[in-house]
């Protein structure tokens, strides 16, 4: 995935495309912030790890994109179009290096199984549900409608 990013940045630098670049170098900055981040643990003491394994950086590219939605709902709201559209473009950028994203149905089929195999059955149990279908989909899933689904399944 590194390799993927360091050479697409090399393309949009060539290309001219410098929306494109401004997103990869983000992105590629952000990488090495959580590469840096993982070297110690909270206590100060070194993990022994160089790098973050490419399932955290895909939940790092998750977090990217709930960031710049929210982002994006701010701008509208505050009459922002130009920068709302710059947010989107960039989640565009981010997307194509996720893999295919669950659809909605496959979602609560998920959801459905991951309940059912914790025998969660009320608010309490919706943490670890939810650490459980991360563990299993990072990368793959919308983990704000699995979250309203999980609490939906649970309260309901």
């Amino acid at each position: 995935m590194r390799e993927r990013l360091n050479q697409d940045i090399k393309d949009a630098m060539k290309s001219g495309d410098k929306a494109r670049l401004t997103t990869l170098r983000l992105i590629n900055a952000a990488i090495k912030d959580r590469d840096i981040a993982a070297r110690v643990d909270e206590k100060g003491q070194s993990t022994g790890k160089d790098k973050v394994e490419d399932s955290e950086i895909l939940a790092l590219f998750q977090k990217l994109i709930k960031q710049r939605r929210d982002s994006i709902e701010s701008f509208e709201k505050g009459g922002r179009q130009d920068l709302a559209d710059k947010e989107k473009t960039e989640i565009v950028v981010i997307e194509a290096y996720l893999p295919q994203q669950m659809d909605e149905a496959e979602i609560k089929a998920a959801v459905e199984a991951v309940v059912s195999e914790l025998d969660a059955k009320s608010l309490k149990d919706m943490g670890r549900t939810m650490a459980a279908l991360k563990e299993q989909h990072t990368g793959k899933m919308d983990f704000s409608k699995a979250s309203a689904m999980v609490k939906a399944l649970l309260t309901g």
